[in-house]
C-alpha cells in the first residue's frame, strides 16, 4: 500500500521512456508448454506504464510505484528471476489505488481487487495477479511465491525510505541503514507505516533486516533522478 504522509519532492517529470501512444495488446497465451507462467502474458514496461498513467495522476503515487519497481527488479536479479516480470509487478501493484482506494479494506472490491480484475481481463500472468492481491494482507491471498513475498517486503519499505530521504540534505544519496533504523524507532515519524509489518515481511522473505534496508535503498538510488531524491549536491 502507498504511504499517505509523504510530501512531494518536487515537480514530476514523466519517465523519458514512456510513450503516450503505446497501445496495450493482449499478449500471447501459453501454448501448454511448462514455461513457468500460468497465463503466459507479461506486459511490457511501456504497456504497464500506459495503464498506470491512465489510472494514476498523483505524482507521489507514481513515484511510489517506480520505487517499488526498482526494488523488485533488483531482487529479481539477486534471485535469478525474471527482472522484467518482477519489475512490471512492482509498477502495477497500486495502479488502481487512486481511483479505488478501499478505505474499508474490502477483500474483493476496490484496491487491489479491481486492478487485478482489469489485469485478468487482459490476460496478464496469474503469478502477477496473485502477487498484487497478496501485497494487501486484508485480501486474504497468501504471499506463496518468492515474487509475492518480495513485493510485500519492498512495498511499504520504499515509502519509509522516501520519508527518511526527504528530511536529509542529500536525500537518498547518502541514506544508510543506521539512520533508517533510528527513524523506525520514532513512532511519530511516518506514523502511517506499520513497523511490525515491515519487519515481518522481511522475515517472511528470509532476508536480514539491515541488509534488506540497504539493498532497497541502493535500488532506489539507481533511480534517484526519477524519484527527485538526489539532494542538494545534485
Amino acid at each position: 500500500m502507498p504511504p499517505h504522509d509523504i510530501e512531494p519532492a518536487g515537480e514530476w517529470n514523466d519517465d523519458a521512456d514512456f510513450d503516450d501512444h503505446t497501445t496495450w495488446e493482449r499478449g500471447p497465451m501459453s501454448d501448454g508448454a511448462d514455461d513457468g507462467d500460468r497465463d503466459g502474458y507479461v506486459p511490457s514496461r511501456d504497456e504497464a506504464l500506459e495503464l498506470m498513467h491512465e489510472y494514476t495522476e498523483n505524482e507521489n503515487l507514481r513515484k511510489h510505484m517506480y520505487a517499488v519497481e526498482a526494488g523488485m527488479r533488483a531482487y529479481a536479479e539477486k534471485y535469478g528471476a525474471d527482472a522484467d516480470k518482477w519489475g512490471v509487478t512492482g509498477l502495477l501493484h497500486d495502479f488502481d489505488y487512486e481511483k479505488y482506494p478501499n478505505d474499508e479494506r474490502k477483500p474483493d472490491e476496490e484496491h487491489p481487487a479491481h486492478g487485478v480484475e482489469v489485469l485478468r481481463e487482459r490476460g496478464v500472468d496469474e503469478d502477477i495477479c496473485r502477487a498484487i492481491m497478496a501485497h494487501a494482507p486484508y485480501t486474504g491471498v497468501p504471499a506463496d511465491t518468492k515474487m509475492a513475498k518480495t513485493l510485500r517486503a519492498v512495498d511499504d519499505l520504499t515509502g519509509f525510505l522516501v520519508a527518511c530521504a526527504l528530511v536529509r540534505p542529500n536525500q537518498i544519496m547518502d541514506l544508510e541503514p543506521p539512520s533508517v533504523k533510528k527513524k523506525l524507532k520514532d513512532s511519530s515519524f511516518a506514523a502511517a507505516i506499520d513497523r511490525d509489518h515491515l519487519r515481518e515481511a522481511c522475515e517472511e522473505l528470509g532476508e536480514d533486516y539491515t541488509e534488506h534496508i540497504a539493498f532497497v535503498t541502493e535500488a532506489m538510488r539507481g533511480i534517484a533522478d526519477t524519484l527527485e531524491l538526489t539532494g542538494q549536491d545534485a
